[in-house]
């Protein structure tokens, strides 16, 4: 049996009409060349089913065209969307990515970022599962924090407007005509339950009825809290949840109680995490945080300063989601 020899790069140029310089330089993502010229090159390889010599270029630029990520996110929920949306810009590059979870053991991130730097990354991208900020790592090479911020401001950091988001969905209550709104969210001492309750007591004014009530962020703190409202003094027609994870228990005493979601009580949560928000009965109108954009403004802003550009740090608009537990079926 003959096997067929690997594509080339010669044969890429040919196709693409250009000059062998020209269509390394396209495939690189080096050079000032034209965008109709670059996307020649990279049609003719796509055609041709060109694979190009790590090795080589990586010792030709002096890069090994691999990214780290570390993260405190052992679960995933919020750094595999960043994830997703980072690779969605390395991959462009031509760049993998090599994640590296720290189950928040401060022993094993200096392991990893060891390694990761040994291994001679590009740069690193630092993320976790709590938008509260964190102390910065000490390495000399380009790294961007993103949903996790760093403590120092001269860092690049990549977060979500949690005020507007939660904006957003207090707004949505105020169009429904909701008159009597309650707050349930997460412990104070975190940066996303106080925002939240930030931006949603700034627009409810005094539909806000009762004091805002931080917990924690699970299904148990929704069905404890939802009982204090039910035997409180003011009555409810709605309430704001910092989490998909809280709402979903607020829905489910409330329904147990006899009160209907949303002829009743209308409930919002936070996240969108599908798991919660589609799983809950009726599904959640929800704060979609945006996470692959925000991955991929990251990634960008990585890769702007791997390249000896400037970066700058970036917040990333929530959209709201409007499902049953506000609107009906």
């Amino acid at each position: 049996m003959t096997l067929e020899r690997p594509v080339r790069i010669t044969d890429v140029a040919a196709l693409a009409g250009v000059s062998i310089g020209t269509a390394s330089k396209a495939l690189n993502g080096t050079g000032q060349l034209r965008d109709a010229t670059r996307m020649r090159v990279k049609e003719a390889a796509e055609k041709l089913g060109f694979v190009g010599d790590a090795r080589a270029r990586a010792l030709s630029s002096g890069r090994t065209y691999t990214v780290g990520m570390i993260t405190t996110d052992s679960f995933g929920r919020f750094s595999i969307p960043v994830l997703l949306g980072a690779e969605d810009v390395l991959s462009a590059g031509q760049m993998a990515v090599l994640l590296c979870d720290t189950r928040d053991d401060h022993v094993r991130e200096a392991h990893y970022l060891r390694s990761l730097v040994a291994r001679g990354v590009d740069g690193i991208i630092v993320t976790g599962r709590s938008a509260d900020a964190r102390p910065p790592i000490d390495v000399a090479i380009p790294v961007v924090y993103a949903f996790t911020p760093s403590t120092d401001p001269a860092d690049v950091s990549i977060t979500v407007d949690d005020e507007h988001g939660a904006g957003l969905v207090a707004s949505h209550l105020v169009t429904l005509g909701r008159q009597r709104v309650a707050i349930v969210t997460g412990p104070a001492r975190h940066h996303s339950a106080s925002g939240r309750v930030t931006g949603a007591s700034a627009v409810l004014g005094s539909r806000l009825v009762v004091p805002p009530m931080y917990g924690e962020w699970s299904e148990r703190w929704g069905r404890q809290a939802a009982d204090v409202l039910l035997r409180g003094d003011e009555p409810i027609d709605a309430i704001v949840c910092g989490s998909d994870q809280i709402a979903r228990g607020v829905c489910d005493r409330l329904r147990e109680a006899g009160r209907s979601v949303p002829e009743d009580v209308a409930v919002t949560g936070f996240d969108d995490w599908a798991v919660m928000a589609l799983a809950s009965r009726p599904p959640l109108t929800t704060v979609d945080l945006r996470l692959e954009e925000l991955g991929r403004v990251a990634g960008r802003a990585l890769l702007d300063r791997i390249d000896g550009s400037p970066a700058e740090s970036a917040v990333v608009t929530p959209s709201l989601v409007i499902r049953e537990s506000t609107v009906g079926a």
